[in-house]
């Protein structure tokens, strides 16, 4: 028996281990023989994570399609697993050692360290997987991957010798994002961007005359970052500069330094923003570095790794122009800039900044300071500010793959769901730049690079250029060297850098072997999860997975990442695969609060989807988050919401208790094209109807239209209409033929129901199948059960019937309320020129009409009564006599006041949108709520007016 309440903590731990138990999730449980597979790869969450909402809106979506495939018969395999996440979880065990007061990374060494980060992996790493399981998302989890695993290992290292080989890989000298907390390079990805109050500094930059003396004549640049101006080679001018171009290839001295710098005409200089004149530093800004590619310039790097100015000499460097995925040359020109000057070495860069601002005020240099308000580049998890930094790093050369990812989208072979999601997809690909794929961390896939001493042609062996082996395990890197250098090889834990370092690898080269030493850097965690799709299969073997299960079916995912993951795995699975890795990538929107804002810590807006599953269950979660999912429209998530997607799941759980207490239970045999009453044939055409827009709306990602329908059928249809109109049959005293079969076929529908409901809300339909089956246990779960296929159940006599029924019975209902009729009131019904069907129906239909519609009588008449409002039912009118009963002079005030409200609403809202500056300066979702208001207004004067016509 049924427990009276519904309780979502009491059945969904017991569900998930009856799941596991049978093995419910894994590739092929269920499958018919021969069947078509299905694949999802999950969007690997990193190890350090916890669920947040998006993560619950990206599964359940996910086992949305799972689930529903699974039941159709369909071999599928969904593939879970996680992304190492190099710099969060390099900083998460960092932080540990600290709090545990231990030593740190660098004390540690890198073998010790990477050790402590494996350790805190297997102890801590991956709660998100388990809060995934507490969602419902049916994972083939004996399949679990990890980026960082062995096989995922060998498959990155195996693809970039591979890559390397092909001349795709490569060294250069470019500029990156620097974060000089971590001391690595990071994606755009791990840049945010934060509006801050700073200044912007005016500097007057003294002219040169022909001797290289300065004159009287000045150029004046506008910088938010003075410092960098130690490292200007250069002034730029716009050649159409009127005021100014006639300063275009005189010298220009940089204050402090005294460097001598050309003025180059260049069209990067906006006349009409600044004073019009761009200070050029190419080593620490991205534009800046554009600009001396195209003139040549110098490149003066004048920071360290920790962002402090260098105690040394400048690192300075000739800029030759390169293309796209050619290795940059840079000179090394030694000292040729300048001294470093005493008063600013080693001040951390912001300290440096004062004093330089002070050092110009002094010499009368700073002619001017503006306030501010700029974005400043900040790491997303150092937080501290990112420095464009210049320094070696690998690079992988990804136009000619991205050309055949674009090729696979306009060809139809991935398509995006939305389609206009294509767009963003050609725009980040069409001007894309080479990738740099190295890190300066500890933690992820070491560079399978490494390096040895260069033979001169007089035979001499040097220490300070390289020979470069690029293998996938040190075995076969000392195999290359042994071979090239006709030597034996000597592996050293790093490149040997001065002191005792450089004499041991002399001393080896003296002794007849040849040092080799590792590239230290790991690669960008974008790389290995670029081979998510095929890595998890097996590859590089040639696996049965990795044949029955690639290229998978659909990718799910958000479209923030769409360049970062998506087109990364597009180029890796059609150059390795020669095949794409996903036939569809369905993008969804993001889940704001409930008043359309972005959810963030700051504002305190946050949804804990863990918090919202205690509460409420993860059905009621998992039933929101897809209700609400509309292609193309951001979710506005409120608690209440998800609390009223678990009193549907009560209301079906009730459902299911009523049926229990009378006696429907699941009959074997049963068929349902048998049935003979009206009623009967009536709900199992709505089911078919059901189950035809559920499946259509599924397979087209519809889930939000997929979700209402469900609703729709089971709220609406069974729960409320056919219950309540079964009811007479069930509970009566005549038990014959009829009840019999009302009962199988209540208990059948509501197996329909719950099959129907499953890939939205597993556990409660799971626990209802199961508790529901009566003497008969069922053979296997719900969750591998098949789908419902009741097409040819659709009858056009008993829908007539019952149909007709319904829409009265609704009408009346509504009619009641608008025009405030006591609920306890009976009240005649009229039909007007009724047809003989009609008639008949309607006397069929009149015990009903008393007991559910609160209707006195039912009579016919060729015009309605006076004093009656009139009902439109299919074609047909009903009347309402209301003399006697409501107050019509009353009513009519009523509405009118309430109508005169409403259109004052409507206009002060119109008032608003058409005011530019709001809609301009306000927050879309501020705008945006304002027009839902306005269409909330609409739909509700339109049912005053609709209610003061009947009263006229």
């Amino acid at each position: 028996m049924l427990d009276k309440t519904y309780s979502p903590a009491d059945i969904e731990a017991r569900i998930a281990t009856r799941w596991d138990e049978a093995g419910a999730f894994k590739a092929g449980a269920g499958a018919e023989p021969g069947a078509e597979p299905f694949s999802i790869v999950i969007p690997p969450p990193n190890v350090t994570g916890s669920l947040h909402i998006g993560h619950a809106l990206n599964n359940t979506l996910q086992d949305v399609l799972a689930r529903f495939e699974r039941m159709r018969g369909k071999d599928v395999l969904w593939q879970p697993g996680m992304d190492h996440a190099g710099i969060a979880t390099q900083m998460v065990v960092e932080r540990k050692l600290a709090a545990d007061q231990q030593p740190g990374r660098r004390e540690l060494g890198r073998e010790a360290f990477v050790e402590h980060v494996w350790a805190w992996k297997e102890q801590s790493g991956g709660a998100i997987l388990n809060q995934l399981r507490r969602l419902g998302a049916s994972c083939d989890w004996s399949r679990e991957r990890f980026t960082m695993d062995e096989g995922l290992s060998r498959a990155v290292a195996k693809l970039f010798v591979q890559l390397h080989g092909q001349g795709l890989i490569y060294r250069d000298k470019r500029l990156v994002n620097w974060d000089p907390t971590f001391q690595t390079a990071i994606s755009d990805l791990e840049v945010e961007q934060i509006e801050v109050k700073g200044s912007l500094w005016h500097i007057a930059y003294a002219i040169a005359d022909a001797d290289g003396r300065p004159t009287d004549e000045t150029i004046v640049v506008a910088t938010t970052r003075p410092e960098t101006m130690l490292g200007d080679t250069a002034v730029a001018v716009h050649p159409d500069n009127e005021k100014l171009k006639h300063l275009i290839g005189k010298v220009a001295i940089v204050p402090i330094v005294d460097r001598r710098i050309p003025i180059v005409a260049d069209d990067y200089a906006d006349p009409d923003k600044g004073t019009g004149a761009v200070k050029i530093t190419p080593a620490h800004d991205f534009n800046d570095f554009e600009v001396g590619r195209r003139h040549g310039l110098t490149v003066i790097n004048i920071f360290t790794k920790d962002a402090c100015i260098k105690s040394d000499d400048w690192d300075v460097f000739d800029l030759a122009p390169a293309a796209d995925g050619e290795a940059q040359t840079l000179a090394i020109l030694g000292s040729e800039a300048g001294p470093v000057p005493e008063s600013l070495k080693g001040l951390d860069r912001f300290e440096a900044r004062k004093a330089i601002i002070a050092a110009l005020e002094e010499i009368g240099r700073l002619v001017a300071i503006e306030p501010n308000v700029h974005a400043v580049p900040h790491g997303d998890r150092s937080r501290s500010v990112v420095e464009p930094y210049l320094t070696d790093q690998w690079y992988l050369n990804v136009k000619p793959l991205a050309d055949r990812a674009m090729a696979a989208v306009r060809d139809g072979r991935t398509r995006f769901v939305p389609e206009n999601w294509d767009k963003t997809f050609f725009h980040w690909l069409e001007g894309i730049e080479p990738w740099c794929i190295s890190r300066q961390l500890w933690w992820g896939h070491q560079i399978p690079v490494w390096y040895g001493p260069q033979i001169g042609e007089d035979g001499l062996i040097a220490l300070d250029r390289f020979e470069t082996f690029s293998a996938e395990t040190e075995e076969g890197a000392i195999a290359a060297a042994a071979k090239h250098y006709g030597k034996a090889i000597r592996i050293l834990p790093k490149q040997p850098v001065a002191g005792s370092e450089l004499t041991e690898a002399s001393d080896l080269i003296y002794a007849g072997s040849i040092p080799l030493w590792r590239d230290e850097d790991v690669l960008d965690t974008w790389f290995s999860s670029a081979l998510w799709p095929f890595s998890t299969m097996g590859w590089p073997d040639e696996t049965a997975e990795l044949k029955r299960y690639y290229p998978t079916s659909v990718l799910v995912t958000g479209f923030d990442i769409i360049f970062f993951w998506v087109a990364r795995m597009m180029m890796m699975g059609l150059h390795v695969m020669n095949e794409v890795p996903f036939r569809d990538v369905y993008i969804h929107a993001l889940v704001r609060d409930e008043k359309g804002q972005k959810m963030s810590k700051t504002k305190g807006n946050v949804i804990d989807p863990i918090e919202l599953i205690d509460a409420y269950g993860a059905d009621a979660l998992r039933f929101t988050l897809a209700a609400m999912a509309a292609q193309g429209r951001d979710i506005k998530l409120a608690r209440a919401r998800v609390e009223g997607y678990r009193n549907f799941a009560t209301k079906l759980w009730n459902a299911s208790r009523f049926a229990e207490m009378n006696g429907c239970v699941p009959v074997a045999g049963f068929d349902p094209s048998a049935a003979t009453t009206i009623l009967n044939r009536w709900i199992l055409g709505e089911a078919a109807r059901a189950a035809a827009e559920i499946t259509a709306a599924i397979e087209a990602y519809r889930f939000n239209e997929a979700a209402a329908a469900v609703y729709r059928f089971v709220w609406n249809v069974v729960c409320d209409w056919y219950v309540e109109l079964a009811k007479p049959v069930l509970q009566g005293e005549e038990q014959g033929a009829e009840a019999l079969e009302t009962r199988a076929t209540v208990a059948f529908v509501l197996d329909q129901s719950a099959a129907l409901l499953h890939p939205f809300m597993p556990f409660v339909t799971e626990e209802l199948w199961s508790a529901r089956a009566g003497d008969a246990p069922r053979p296997r779960p719900l969750a591998l059960s098949r789908w419902p296929d009741l097409s040819g159940l659709g009858d056009a006599e008993s829908e007539a019937e019952i149909g007709w029924l319904i829409d009265l019975v609704t009408e009346l209902r509504s009619a009641r309320a608008e025009m405030g009729v006591p609920p306890s009131a009976t009240l005649p019904l009229v039909l007007v020129g009724a047809s003989a069907d009609v008639r008949a129906r309607a006397e069929r239909a009149a015990p009903t009409l008393a007991r559910i519609a609160r209707v006195s009588g039912v009579s016919f008449a060729a015009e309605a009564p006076k004093g009656a409002i009139q009902i439109l039912v299919r074609g047909g009118v009903a009347a309402v006599p209301l003399e006697g009963v409501v107050d019509i002079a009353a009513e009519k005030d009523r509405l009118a006041k309430e109508r005169a409200k409403t259109e004052g609403e409507i206009k002060r809202i119109d008032g608003k949108l058409a005011n530019e500056s709001f809609v301009a300066r306000a927050p879309e979702e501020v705008v945006e709520g304002e027009r839902e208001k306005r269409a909330d207004y609409e739909a509700r004067l339109a049912k005053i007016e609709a209610a003061l016509r009947q009263l006229a």
